[in-house]
Order: C-alpha cells, then structure tokens, then sequence
C-alpha cells in the first residue's frame, strides 16, 4: 500500500481541522478547485526537454513536486493539457508527439506524459481532466517544424490560414470527425475522468475568418453566424454522445469567453462568446451536452459578477466553474490584489457555483500575494469531495463495512473492505472525530477524499493519549456518495491502564 503523500503528523492534521476562519467555516462539503496545467511552451510542465534517463526523471520528480503541492493545498482536479497545437502528450497514432517533451516532434520522452500524469495524480487523490485546444493549430512557423507530420500536411482540406495562424475549420464535417478520433484514443486509451475543451471557437477577428469555400458549400443559405454557431454545436452533441456510449462516466467539459452574450446589467460587454466567436455553450447545456462549463471570467467587478449569475441561471442543472485568472496579479497583467480572487471565490460559492479554476499552475504555486497561502490555511483548507454528476442517472454505492484500525509502529493503520469487485469503479472518502461521533456533513470532519485503495497510514503522536473515531464512505465515479459506514472508535495509549 502506498502512503499517502506529505500526508502530515495525524495530530497536526486534527489540530489544523478544527482551527475555523470566517470563510473556512463557510467552505462547502462538495466543490471542485481546479487548475489549468499548461504544457504549451512548457508553461507550467515540463519545463525542459528529456534527452536521457536523467532528464525524464527529472521531467517527472518535477511534476510530482507540483502535484504535490496541489495536494497539499487540497485541491481536487486537474485540467491537464493534453492537445497543444495539432500535438499531443501522449502515444498516439493521429498526431505527432509534442517537442516539449522530448525535444523532437514525433517523439515520445521515453514514458507516456499522459499516463504518467494520470496515474500520479489518481495517488493523490485527485481527478485529471484531458484538456484539448481544439481548432488552432500553431504558427506558420510551428507548422514547419512539424514537417509532414502536422495536421496542415496531412488534411490540408480541413485547414485554413487566418492571421499568421492554421486552423482546424469548423465547417468542414470532416473536422468534427478528426476531433472526434482524437477523442476516441484518449477516451479508450486511458482512465480519464473527463475530456475539457478550450478554444472551442472561432478566433479573434472571426469576420476575416477564411471559411467562404466552406460556408459556399455547406451553409444551405443561412445567416454566416449561425451556420458557424451550427458547426460548434454540432461537435459539442457528437462529442458529448460518443464519450457517453464509450464511457458514461467521463465527464465532457468547456472553457468559454467568460460573457456569454450582452446582458441587461451590461449592455456594452465587449467581447462575448455568443456575439463574437460564435460560441453557443448555453445551447450545449440546455440540450444536455455539458457536464461542467469552466468560462474564462478573467475579469473585474460588473465584468464578472453578473456573468456569474447569468451561467448559473442558464446551467440547466450543470456544473459553474468559473475560472478565475490567477496570472492577473502579475504585475504586468494587471497587478491584481489578492481580495479580487478571493471576493471572487466568495460570491462564487453564495450564488451557486460548483467551485473555481485558476490559470494558470504556475501563477497559483509562485503565491504571488499570498495566494496559494490563502488558499491552503484558509479557502481550501479541508478537503472537499467532487459535487455529484445527478443527471447521469447513476447509483449510490452500497453502504462500506466499518474500517478496521490497529497501531502498527508509529502510524495508525485504516483499512476497509471494497464495496465491489471492480478496480477503480469508486474512491472513497475517510472522516474522523476526536469525540465518539462524527458529522459527516461538515468538511471539517473529512481526513482524505479521493482514496482509491482501501488501507491508509497515519503517522501519530505516541507520547500523547487520544481517541479517534473514523468512518468512510465509497462515491462512484459519478461522485454519488454512499451512506458512511459505522464508527470505529480507537484510543491512542502506549501503557497499560
């Protein structure tokens, strides 16, 4: 059994846990808190090539020193960006191997990023989230680079050139299906717990969009705008439906602009996603076609706020992430002060949103203004569980045998039987008390959520007499939570009474 990682002293842990702050004392029991990892340009990861054994454990003692301090600030989920610019971090038979990796386009580090990441972040008790850039594909210049390997050599009828940039175009049907086997490989091929989009769009400027020949052929004479809202639309559906008939549980998302469309409260919005890139997102979760929306609300004051209101109004029961623009308080974009995230988190949480996304890694794990601190000590400082996926129908698991627990050394040993006899089909969920009952409902009472193996280790205290209660609950990969089990009480002594 693996330890849980930088899992803190059990004293330490029962300490900090009843230590309430104003906003700890309001965090919910279920919320996601997510972070964009950017591996474009080596932003957040990796951020060198490996050329040698050496440098792909590097390239992986790297991620996992970032991991881990995602896991010690409780965060839960991970957009990990799997799709770059036409490349891919991992093994795949469609497009070629990212260079950030290896060096080399077309060439694997000598591991699989992807199931890598996959795996390191299942041990810490958190999701991954496969994050495709969906129709750029990379400069004029990047295209070179990748040779006959790049899409643009490969499918030339499905690519234009707009502003010094390829793209995928949108209204050429076989796009959505080029999309779609991408899909596919990474659906099938690895254990993912969701598939993110991003700029799932038109591009900036989209009226000088070269997409005549394609709008000439397959517009059937309606309105451009809508016609390239149709487009986007329908890849949404046909995504949504096969991930669903390959794997129900796998949860199909977007990152939107983070305005929809001009609202009553502002009129003079700007740049929408409605209006100006001819995304239609609140279509896709009106017909069903989105599990999570993760809008880009990078944004200030009437900016955000009433946007906020206006996804959760319109979510249709979906899950509201916004996604809150961390690398806003670099100085040079936008020197932001940490209370415009953190009233952002706060009117998150009181008018219905289902957690917060920050972009980027990086711009959380540097702390710039205490960030990442405030968020470990105090907005994220117990865990919280995955909020339910209630309209995918699915069941809550069966009711867990009360755990087992004996001292083995210095550690207390946890340990419990499965709910099935499936592996992976549940995580599970461990709450403790120092008294001989536990409120389940309260965060504060979780230890570790997310566990996916059945026996845990505390380091404990043995100078000090204690009594611990524990109890666990199973949640499938829905996250519908089970009924916790019975208590177990343990007292902590080292002599004989």
């Amino acid at each position: 059994m693996r330890r849980p990682v930088l899992l803190l002293c059990l004293l330490a842990l029962l300490h900090t846990a009843f230590l309430q702050t104003a906003n700890a004392a309001d965090s919910p029991k279920h919320e996601i808190r997510a972070v964009w990892l950017t591996t474009v340009y080596g932003l957040d990861w990796p951020k060198r090539p490996a050329t040698s054994a050496s440098g792909i454990k590097a390239q992986q003692q790297e991620l996992c020193r970032i991991l881990d301090k995602l896991q010690d600030a409780n965060f839960n989920t991970i957009f990990l960006q799997v799709r770059l610019r036409g490349d891919v971090i991992w093994n795949s038979a469609i497009e070629p191997a990212s260079q950030v990796f290896s060096g080399k386009t077309g060439t694997m580090p000598g591991y699989d990023p992807l199931a890598f990441a996959i795996e390191e972040i299942h041990k810490r008790g958190m999701e991954c989230h496969a994050w495709f850039v969906t129709y750029p594909l990379g400069t004029e210049k990047s295209i070179r680079e990748q040779g006959n390997l790049s899409v643009v050599k490969r499918h030339p009828e499905l690519c234009v050139l707009h502003k010094g940039e390829w793209y995928l175009d949108p209204g050429m049907p076989g796009t959505s299906d080029y999309i779609i086997s991408l899909v596919r490989e990474v659906v099938n091929g690895y254990d993912i717990d969701g598939i993110h989009f991003d700029y799932i769009r038109y591009p900036e400027q989209a009226k000088s969009f070269p997409d005549k020949k394609s709008f000439a052929r397959y517009g059937n004479k309606r309105p451009l705008s809508e016609w390239r809202r149709s487009n986007i639309n329908q890849l949404m559906i046909r995504v949504y439906d096969v991930v669903k008939a390959e794997k129900p549980w796998v949860q199909v998302s977007s990152s939107p602009l983070g305005k929809y469309n001009r609202i009553p409260k502002m009129p003079n919005a700007g740049w929408t996603a409605y209006e100006s890139v001819h995304q239609d997102p609140q279509y896709w979760m009106a017909r069903g076609k989105q599990d999570m929306i993760v809008p880009m609300m990078y944004y200030l004051n009437n900016n955000f706020y009433p946007f906020v209101d206006d996804w959760v109004e319109n979510s249709n029961g979906r899950l509201v992430v916004p996604g809150l623009g961390a690398y806003r308080m670099v100085k040079d974009e936008g020197d932001w002060n940490i209370s415009h995230i953190t009233d952002q988190i706060d009117y998150t949480r009181r008018h219905g949103g289902d957690g917060s996304t920050f972009f980027r890694t990086e711009h959380v794990l540097d702390n710039p203004k205490g960030l990442y601190s405030v968020l470990k000590d105090n907005y994220y400082q117990h865990p919280a569980l995955l909020p339910p996926l209630n309209w995918l129908n699915a069941d809550a698991p069966g009711k867990p045998q009360q755990p087992d627990v004996e001292l083995i050394g210095d550690e207390l040993k946890i340990s419990w039987q499965p709910v099935t006899d499936q592996p992976g089909a549940h995580t599970y969920t461990l709450y403790f008390s120092t008294i001989d009952s536990i409120n389940t409902a309260s965060p504060a009472s979780i230890l570790l959520t997310g566990i996916r193996e059945t026996t845990v280790f505390l380091p404990v205290d043995l100078s000090r007499e204690a009594g611990y209660t524990f109890s666990v609950s199973a949640s499938s990969r829905y996250h519908i939570e089970s009924k916790p089990s019975n208590e177990t009480f343990y007292y902590l002594i080292n002599f004989p009474k």
